[in-house]
């Protein structure tokens, strides 16, 4: 059977050619893709999520393991559209008007969807409206994840709330924000429903807010 292990060391090593041979092999051997995802691919990037969060690795380290889950992902994911199989939840992430910075956001997108999470990136320099649309096209209700790496750009979440409130949209979605300058007592202050400090700590974050 599956060696659910193995497969998660390998994301754990980075090392792609080998997860994909051995999702393939899984999935050759009737293993249930699912399984694949939740017992293989997201404990991966759980451990590698919680040994960035105690600077036992970094991010390279990160990007490495990730590229190595998104060759297993990456072939699971139409088997799990065809057998309807819904994500855990909807995120969508963006990084706030006036900011280009992405290095951030794209790990806490990694994550999320390590996690399980279907993830919509807008990018960077993402307006109010932006964030407001794509929460109006996630049916049911998401997570809207915002970054900052500029003081001077912290106010455009704020305004990305007050833009989502003006919409109607306020109590379907759940706001988290993060970013070096971004601390919880911000958060608190603009009336967001979670800060996170690094990207795994976003993903259980979000994990949290849906449960």
């Amino acid at each position: 059977m599956a060696d659910f292990r193995a497969i998660a060391d390998a994301l754990k090593a980075g090392n792609a050619p080998k997860v994909k041979e051995m999702v393939e092999a899984a999935l050759a051997e009737g293993v249930n893709p699912e399984d694949i995802v939740n017992n293989a691919l997201i404990v991966g990037m759980g451990e590698i999520g919680e040994l960035f969060k105690n600077n036992e690795v970094y991010v390279p380290e990160v990007l490495i393991a990730a590229r190595a889950m998104y060759a297993g992902l990456n072939i699971l994911k139409p088997l799990l559209a065809e057998r309807d199989v819904k994500p855990m939840g909807k995120v969508v992430i963006g990084t706030v008007k006036g900011d280009l910075h992405d290095i951030g956001k794209n790990l806490v997108a990694m994550m999320l969807e390590g996690a399980g999470f279907e993830v919509t990136d807008l990018g960077i320099d993402v307006s109010p409206e932006k964030f407001v649309e794509a929460a109006k096209s996630s049916d049911g209700g998401c997570i809207v994840a915002m970054s900052a790496l500029l003081t001077t750009t912290m106010p455009g979440m704020k305004d990305t709330i007050e833009a989502l409130e003006a919409a109607g949209l306020r109590d379907r979605v759940k706001i988290i924000i993060g970013g070096a300058p971004v601390t919880q007592n911000f958060a608190d202050e603009i009336g967001a429903d979670g800060y996170a400090p690094d990207a795994a700590s976003a993903a259980d974050l979000a994990k949290a807010l849906i449960a």
